[in-house]
């Protein structure tokens, strides 16, 4: 969709909301005008991310992610696509769905993630992605790929701009022209458009005749607080970690994470749901270092949902002065910003992961750039502790029932949270 008011401004509006500063009718305005119109929203979270992936994967044509509903080049890129897909159904050497994902797209997307500062949601979706074609992709290769891959895109919450901005520096074009020449995409791939990624560094646009061509793209980023090249990153490394110790293990986006929160180490308080970490907050109890632990959130649990209530409560505090960090089982999306947050927790709670065992006031160590997830206990006292049992509130929501046979059979998020939960 078109921007509406700038991503930080939302936020500092949900913050003000957060502290009692702004009404609930601020909240919904600023809401309002900035999910406006047709379209995904604009700042860099999931639905972007699965765009951005999806294209350089060769699954979409090149330059239709992030093209508005309005612009007439949308509606021509929609009858191309369509064209494509069943040229490609009806030739027995075409590009289908089989001959398109294979390692080498599973790792130019893992590339495109990590080049873009992308939604934390696709350490899940793209490993279950790969499974589901009978390809094991594990969150240390998504761990060692970042440490080669530069950020060259910094998008909300990475940045202040959102992708209108990055789209209109160049755009995806740009980027995969830039991972070529860095040598840092295979392109011994099928796409849509046939072999190779060379279509996919041009950009897309509307002849006289309002035919869609593509063309070149820019030669130089028209916007370097947004896209730059492959010779002048925003950080030579993609900024995801995978995290490990007696905790488990989980996955931190710390690309938005200034260097000086990237570690703390401080007490705990634990929560089983978002209403009782947000009634903590406005009674004071949170107001110091703090650990912020949300457990029960898993696949398992109830589906892993988005944590995003969590976020302005958690910024509030840290700019109070106060070292904070996040630990949970569940999600929080593109939305993972200046917080350091361990999230995706594995094994989960409710599968009797270590997380369940965690007692208010232990110490908790998050130490991102030694990939570190630590409870200051004594090994066997830990260890012999009860795991704590907690059973979702029940409902008859036909939500609960209908997705339970799924929660089930789901996996661990370190598996992708899927079904597909095999070792080869």
């Amino acid at each position: 969709m078109p921007s509406g008011i700038s991503n930080p401004e939302k936020a500092k509006v949900r913050e003000r909301y957060a502290t009692g500063q702004a009404s609930r009718e601020e909240l919904l305005d600023a809401e309002s005008a900035s999910y406006h119109s047709p379209g995904t929203c604009t700042f860099y979270g999931t639905a972007n991310t699965n765009q951005m992936l999806m294209e350089i994967m060769g699954l979409q044509l090149p330059g239709c992610s992030f093209i508005n509903p309005e612009n007439p080049l949308r509606h021509a890129m929609i009858e191309a696509t369509v064209e494509r897909v069943i040229s490609a159904a009806n030739d027995s050497s075409g590009a289908k769905l089989s001959a398109i994902v294979n390692e080498a797209t599973i790792v130019n997307a893992g590339v495109a993630l990590l080049a873009t500062g992308g939604s934390t949601n696709h350490t899940l979706h793209l490993v279950a992605i790969a499974r589901a074609a009978g390809i094991q992709l594990q969150w240390q290769d998504l761990d060692r790929l970042s440490r080669i891959v530069p950020l060259l895109v910094r998008v909300y919450p990475n940045g202040v701009e959102d992708i209108n901005s990055f789209q209109q520096a160049g755009g995806t074009a740009y980027l995969v022209r830039e991972l070529l020449q860095a040598g840092l995409l295979n392109n011994e791939v099928m796409t849509l458009m046939g072999p190779g990624l060379a279509a996919y560094a041009l950009a897309p646009e509307l002849n006289p005749e309002g035919r869609l061509t593509w063309s070149d793209a820019v030669e130089r980023s028209q916007n370097l607080d947004v896209l730059r090249s492959s010779a002048d990153p925003f950080s030579p490394e993609g900024g995801l970690r995978l995290l490990r110790g007696n905790l488990g293990e989980g996955v931190i986006k710390i690309s938005a994470v200034k260097p000086e929160h990237r570690y703390v180490k401080a007490p705990c308080r634990i929560f089983h749901d978002q209403p009782s970490m947000k009634a903590a907050f406005q009674n004071g109890e949170l107001d110091r270092d703090c650990v912020v632990v949300v457990r029960f959130q898993g696949p398992s649990a109830n589906g892993m949902p988005e944590l995003h209530q969590l976020t302005p409560y958690l910024g509030v505090l840290q700019e109070r002065g106060h070292r904070i960090a996040l630990v949970t089982d569940g999600r929080m999306s593109g939305a993972s910003g200046k917080i350091p947050a361990a999230i995706h927790v594995a094994p989960e709670a409710l599968k009797q992961g270590p997380i369940a065992r965690l007692h208010d006031g232990d110490l908790v160590e998050l130490d991102s750039e030694a990939g570190r997830l630590e409870v200051l206990v004594d090994e066997k006292e830990f260890a012999a502790r009860e795991v704590t049992h907690y059973q979702q509130p029940q409902g008859d929501t036909l939500g609960r029932d209908l997705f339970s046979c799924f929660r089930d059979s789901v996996g661990v998020g370190s598996n992708g949270a899927s079904v597909f939960d095999v070792d080869y």
